[in-house]
C-alpha cells in the first residue's frame, strides 16, 4: 500500500511561510528563505536525494490554499501524476490536467493510494498535512527544516488537536558542515506511530 508522505520546509521555530502570505506572496514576507536548499535539487547530497524522492512520487494530495497559492501547479505537480485538492467546496469551473478536487479527507486518502499503487504519495499544504493526521491518513512527515526563525507566519501544526501524536524518527539528513549556509537544512523524516 502507498505511503502517505507530508513534504514540508519549515524555520526551525515552526512557520512554513512568513507573514502576509497571499495570492500576490504566496510564502509571505521572508518566507523564500526557506527553499534556498531546493538550489541544490539537482546536485549529490542530500537535499539532491530528497528531491528526487519527492518528484519520484505517484501522486500529491494538496489542500486547497496551497493549490490556489501555488498558481495551480499548472494542472501538473509533476509528471503528469494524478493531484488530489483537499477542499471544503468544489469550484464551479473544472479542474485542470490531472486534478480532481475532493471533499472528504479519507475518500482523498484512498483516491491517492490507489493512484500512487506500490508508490508514495507527497502531500503539500499545512491544512491538507493536519486533517490527515487528524483521520489517521498520514503515515510520514518528511520535514526539511531550515536555521532560521522568521518569527512570525503560518504555522504547520498551528490547528491540530490536544491529543499526542507520536512520532518515531526514522531518517536523518544534514547538509555538509562547510555547506554554505544560506543552503543548510536537515532533512528529518518521521513516521506516524499508530497505537
Amino acid at each position: 500500500m502507498a505511503t502517505i508522505r507530508l513534504y514540508m520546509t519549515i524555520s526551525l521555530d515552526g512557520y512554513v511561510a512568513g507573514p502576509d502570505d497571499g495570492p500576490d506572496a504566496p510564502l509571505g514576507t521572508g518566507g523564500f528563505r526557506l527553499f534556498n536548499w531546493l538550489d541544490r535539487r539537482h546536485e549529490p547530497g542530500p537535499s539532491g536525494q530528497v528531491y528526487q524522492e519527492a518528484m519520484a512520487t505517484r501522486a500529491v494530495v494538496a489542500g486547497r490554499r496551497t493549490y490556489e497559492l501555488a498558481g495551480r501547479w499548472q494542472g501538473d505537480h509533476h509528471d503528469g501524476v494524478p493531484v488530489f485538492v483537499l477542499t471544503h467546496s468544489v469550484p464551479d469551473d473544472p479542474p485542470p490536467g490531472s486534478v480532481r478536487y475532493v471533499t472528504d479527507v479519507r475518500e482523498c486518502a484512498e483516491r491517492a493510494r490507489a493512484a500512487a499503487g506500490d508508490g508514495d504519495v507527497m502531500v503539500h499544504g499545512a491544512g491538507a498535512a493536519q486533517a490527515l493526521l487528524r483521520a489517521g491518513e498520514l503515515d510520514e512527515l518528511e520535514l526539511h527544516v531550515v536555521p532560521v526563525l522568521l518569527g512570525q507566519g503560518r504555522r504547520l501544526f498551528d490547528h491540530l488537536p490536544p491529543e499526542h501524536t507520536e512520532l518515531r524518527l526514522v531518517r536523518h539528513l544534514t547538509t555538509p558542515e562547510d555547506e554554505d549556509p544560506a543552503h543548510a537544512v536537515m532533512h528529518l523524516r518521521y513516521r506516524v506511530v499508530r497505537p
